[in-house]
């Protein structure tokens, strides 16, 4: 039974997920992802706002190269008058349906384990990923164990998912989508072997960043976080204006 409590409570989720996409740094609003050659100094912020209107948001980024490992310096521009953001009608949504609640558990299995994920603009090429541990979960009766790397999301420490299920690409956004989980446990440090038990609320599954702005870079489902199965919960995708593709 599903209590109108929870019901409020989702539909926060939806207006909170809508305000942050569309925000002056959401990623409705990104425009340009740049990146320097590997070593070289980073762009200078005048430079980079050329052509662009003063209240444009200058963001800067740092990652190692993918080829060289040497660092790499980045920047992004974010617009709030975006060809998406004016484009954008919504996000459509499944039901909210409380059979997607479900009972797990999250197993640290090593500290130091990195797992080779292939990012959505890297040509196939895989990027290492830390994944401190598992989310276990049963479905029908059969066991699924997929990789959870730690994050920062909304300024708390998180686990991310990112899964692909049956229902990419006819229902859902077709690379998969993303959802992210309060870390357990955070009033302690966690060894590897523990397990602590955890709610996965597929609910709250969301389309990631690539599906509002394609200067975005994102994290592909591995092989091991492919469900065979519909997840038929969360958000399905992102609902442009006729005509519009990113």
């Amino acid at each position: 039974m599903v209590t109108t409590a929870t019901l409020v409570e989702h539909e926060e989720w939806i207006r909170s997920r809508h305000e942050k996409v569309t925000a002056p740094d959401g990623a409705l609003s990104l425009v340009l992802t740049h990146w320097s050659p590997a070593g070289e100094p980073p762009v200078d912020e005048d430079t980079a706002r050329a052509g662009h209107p003063a209240d444009a948001l200058f963001t800067r980024l740092r990652r190692a190269d993918i080829d060289s490992g040497l660092p790499q310096e980045g920047y992004r521009i974010w617009r709030k008058d975006s060809p998406a953001q004016r484009a954008f009608q919504g996000i459509e949504y499944y039901d909210y349906d409380p059979a997607w609640v479900i009972p797990g558990r999250f197993e640290l299995v090593d500290e130091q384990r990195v797992v080779p994920f292939e990012h959505i603009k890297d040509a196939g090429a895989t990027r290492g990923l830390p994944v401190s541990g598992d989310l276990v979960f049963e479905v029908d009766g059969t066991e699924y164990r997929l990789n959870a790397f730690d994050t920062v999301y909304g300024g708390t420490a998180k686990l991310q998912l990112v899964f692909g299920d049956r229902t990419n690409g006819a229902e859902s956004y077709g690379a998969g989508r993303f959802l992210f989980l309060d870390r357990p446990a955070p009033d302690r440090e966690l060894a590897p072997g523990d397990s602590i038990p955890i709610t996965i609320d597929f609910n709250r599954a969301t389309v990631p960043p690539c599906g509002f702005s394609n200067q975005m870079n994102c994290p592909l489902p591995p092989l091991q976080n492919r469900l065979p199965f519909p997840v038929r919960a969360g958000e399905k995708r992102v609902r442009f204006a006729d005509g519009f593709t990113l």
